[in-house]
């Protein structure tokens, strides 16, 4: 925490208008400083939990006595959770105070992380993973809030960089993490290690955490959060039934998908009929700007990708190459602390030269990337998997903190919860899409290749390869996606004189 602290500490600067009693006034005082760490720290430990249960299933398979089925809703379930969740935050994050959300979302991922690890059964578990979901979904979007609000534009590049650390690296390291528990302690440990750090977290929260910008009072449409409920829910669920089943579920995966497309649509509709008033679940103004189409776009594609590979190259490392799951955990470890370790600096450049020269070469360095796995076979060497493995997360790297702040920047500061909604919304998404593509695609190849003759780990790497070059085809769509990103500053000189007051911007 003291690191996140410092680096802060150095990033920070400007004016911040008071609000209130008990709200944060001048940015560049000790206690906005600990206060944005903190969050930091905080975000970091609720998003490391989305990917550490997948290297636990086989374990929780056997001791709990559950089907592989079962078991995989301790992942979905968490990022269906997510999906309904997120949505909500952009009126949440408006009506009440960053004190107030930051405690509820430390004290529900707190109350989840507790209730897995004491679980006496499946489905205690499974309650423990939802909770700690809800407190996840709410605790990402109050970070990237906080710092539009509190940074100067000046300087939001590089506060932006941190957030890369935990939006990249959190869920790269997870099963890392998962698989040096695993090996030496039970499934537990899993839950109780992150505990104390949790509420640590929620108790200096409650003595430091202080209120950035005003709030106002927003009335919640329940027919809107029905539809974004079912809209979100019925992609994400169809999307990972085909990644966990090949498509072979009790309930064929089309059919949730197509519910929550036709969901999808009315939620859009009712939310565009609503905004007019300013009533809005999740307001839809910001796809008005272009530069915020762009860097959704590119952060969906990049997101989509990283997800992918993340469950492919295990699969790859421990089926075709005979690892365990700490030595391919290991393997993957460099890779996520090179994200971290770029991400500052990327921030840097970005302040000064903005999104395209670091997007365009960083979507370029993605699709290298998998275009290069689809080449991996039996003999493939540890060196030259671990080093296209670096090159893809720094492509990554590069792309992620200037996409997303090019895409949140460019908005009216009435927009920012909103936004900060739609893009962690879409992210989450990606993800479980990036998974259910690369997943279907390996199995159905697989399987082919298995039915012709093929011996079961030929025909498995057959099944890798050709999801890779999918991926790679995909990638290199963000390529063009990224050359329609523009600076905050080149978005700021088009905007009418009201939207330059609105945004902070004099002269």
């Amino acid at each position: 925490m003291g690191g996140a602290y410092m680096a802060v500490d150095q990033t920070i600067g400007g004016s911040l208008e008071s609000k209130g009693p008990g709200d944060v006034g001048d940015p560049t005082s000790g206690r906005l400083r600990f206060m944005i760490g903190l969050m930091l720290v905080s975000s970091f430990v609720v998003i490391l939990n989305e990917t550490i249960m997948s290297v636990a299933i086989p374990k929780l398979i056997v001791e709990l006595d559950v089907t592989a089925s079962a078991a995989q809703w301790l992942t979905t379930g968490f990022l269906l959770t997510m999906t309904v969740v997120i949505p909500m935050t952009g009126i949440i994050l408006q009506r009440f105070t960053t004190r107030a959300v930051f405690t509820a979302a430390m004290t529900a991922f707190s109350l989840g992380t507790f209730l897995a690890a004491s679980a006496t059964g499946f489905p205690m578990i499974l309650v423990g993973r939802v909770v700690q979901a809800c407190g996840t979904a709410l605790m990402f979007p109050l970070l990237v809030t906080t710092v539009l609000t509190a940074v100067p534009a000046a300087r939001r590049g590089r506060a932006m960089g941190f957030i890369a650390i935990v939006t990249a690296v959190a869920p790269a390291v997870g099963p890392t993490f998962a698989g040096l528990v695993l090996a030496v302690l039970p499934w537990r440990w899993l839950f109780l290690s992150v505990l104390p750090i949790a509420l640590a977290c929620l108790a200096l929260g409650v003595v430091f955490v202080r209120n950035v910008g005003s709030t106002r009072h927003v009335g919640f449409d329940g027919f809107s959060i029905l539809l974004s409920s079912s809209g979100f829910g019925g992609l994400i669920y169809g999307l990972s039934s085909f990644g966990e089943g090949g498509g072979h579920t009790v309930v064929p995966p089309v059919v949730p998908m197509v519910v929550g497309l036709a969901c999808m649509v009315a939620f859009v509709i009712r939310q565009v009929r609503l905004q007019q008033r300013d009533a809005a679940l999740l307001d839809m103004r910001p796809f008005g700007r272009r530069p915020f189409v762009a860097g959704v776009t590119v952060l969906v594609v990049c997101m989509a990708a990283l997800f992918g590979n993340l469950i492919l190259l295990p699969i790859y490392l421990q089926n075709v190459r005979g690892m365990t799951v700490l030595e391919a955990g290991l393997l993957l470890l460099p890779g996520g602390l090179t994200m971290g370790l770029i991400a500052p600096a990327v921030g840097r450049v970005f302040d000064r030269f903005g999104p395209r020269p670091l997007v365009v070469p960083g979507t370029v360095l993605i699709a290298c990337a998998l275009a290069s796995t689809a080449t991996y076979d039996a003999s493939t060497g540890v060196g030259v998997v671990a080093s296209v493995h670096i090159v893809l997360s720094v492509g990554v790297g590069l792309v992620l903190t200037p996409a997303m702040t090019s895409a949140l920047g460019c908005l009216d500061t009435s927009l920012y919860s909103h936004g900060s909604a739609i893009v962690n919304t879409l992210q989450q998404f990606a993800g479980a899409a990036g998974t259910a593509l690369f997943v279907t695609v390996m199995s159905s190849v697989a399987a082919a290749s298995a039915a012709a003759g093929m011996p079961e780990v030929d025909a498995e790497l057959a099944g890798i390869r050709t999801a890779f070059v999918w991926g790679a085809c995909i990638a290199a769509t963000a390529v063009l996606a990224a050359c329609f990103l523009s600076s905050p500053d080149d978005e700021a000189r088009t905007l009418s004189p009201h939207e330059n007051d609105v945004h902070g911007i004099r002269g």
